[in-house]
């Protein structure tokens, strides 16, 4: 028994029950092994990455593809992690860039107050969304999804005294801080755009890691036997829709601060379209994913302009492609590393050693 301690000890884990073989399985184990280090360059070349890349153009599609990051961290957590699959995330684009856009354009207001408006509007939205999964499921649920982001586009266009309807809301202002306009010109923007989405993974990573997100996850895999179990389906389930809704703002109102200009067809089906594209080819249910998968299909129609008015039968085409021989995405697996102890059982693991050593 000792030297299987000693042996724990030493591996910091256990194993799980699945085979540890295959390409997928290394570079997961190169990437926790150096994962440190790999995080620091990542990070430096991150940092240094508008000085190397110098053009301004090439800078605004990087940013596009960070606030489409955003906006599929924040699908993510309804259909990756609960499962529940929506059609209509414009809608809830739309509410946090026309909030934002309209408190900064009319009132006056600086970007990160304005932003936080659009992301409370949207959180009651959410709510009001969710209350229909207490009674379906399924392809019903994303229907009553799609019509809400149809709705929302229709209330755009025609609430002109307040959304300015088809003529859209221009002038956008740039974020402030100290006074210094951040713009794309002065890096100002793209740094602004990493920030919010090192702060959007980390706050996911959080709620995953989470107890609310073991129950996210639990109701994905099971409604009957989380009820069982004791979990408040209802309550997660609204609360699922709730953090999207706050999410996918977040980033309808950076995406509408890089462009300048919204309007009601800036939130069309095709938005919902692109971005549940982008979780599911990334990998449903990780967040790895989303980078990935945003780097892909937002790049490639600015490589491919040749091919823009086919970009979405390219979509259709990946995606069938990805359901046929990689339904889990590119960065979709399931972790094969063996599961690591916390200190708490490594301290008592100690313990017992400690103990056995005195006895002999």
């Amino acid at each position: 028994m000792t030297e299987r301690i000693k042996k724990i000890i030493d591996t910091e884990s256990i194993l799980p029950g699945k085979s540890q073989s295959g390409m997928l399985h290394n570079i997961e184990v190169f990437t926790d092994r150096y994962k440190f280090i790999l995080g620091v360059i990542l990070a430096a070349a991150l940092v240094v990455l508008p000085f190397v890349m110098g053009d301004q153009y090439l800078l605004t599609v990087t940013v596009k593809i960070g606030a489409y990051a955003i906006l599929a961290m924040g699908l993510n957590i309804l259909t990756g992690y609960t499962g529940l699959v929506s059609l209509g995330h414009a809608g809830f684009v739309a509410i946090g860039a026309y909030t934002a856009s309209l408190l900064s354009v009319n009132a006056g207001a600086d970007f990160f107050t304005s932003t936080l408006a659009g992301m409370v509007v949207a959180g009651l939205v959410g709510v009001l969304l969710g209350l229909p999964t207490l009674k379906v499921t399924g392809t019903y649920l994303s229907i009553i999804t799609l019509g809400f982001g149809e709705i929302i586009k229709m209330i755009a266009m025609n609430w002109s005294s307040v959304t300015n309807g088809t003529l859209g809301v221009k002038n956008i202002p740039k974020p402030e801080i100290f006074g210094i306009e951040m713009t794309v010109g002065n890096y100002g923007m793209y740094y602004l755009m990493l920030a919010l989405v090192v702060l959007t993974a980390v706050f996911c990573l959080m709620v995953v890691r989470s107890k609310t997100g073991r129950a996210f996850q639990a109701i994905r895999a099971d409604e009957m036997a989380s009820t069982m179990m004791g979990i408040n389906i209802t309550g997660y389930k609204i609360l699922a829709f709730v953090i999207s809704a706050c999410i996918c703002a977040l980033g309808g109102s950076l995406y509408a601060t890089v462009i300048g200009y919204i309007d009601p067809n800036t939130f069309n089906f095709d938005v919902s379209t692109l971005i549940l594209s982008i979780v599911i080819l990334g990998g449903m249910g990780t967040i790895r994913g989303m980078f990935v998968g945003a780097a892909i299909l937002i790049a490639f129609p600015e490589v491919s302009r040749f091919l823009m008015e086919y970009r979405f039968v390219l979509y259709g085409v990946i995606l069938v492609i990805m359901m046929r021989f990689r339904p889990q995405g590119i960065l979709g697996w399931k972790s094969t590393l063996p599961y690591k102890l916390n200190s708490k059982v490594r301290a008592e693991i100690e313990k017992i050693e400690a103990e056995e050593k005195e006895g002999d």
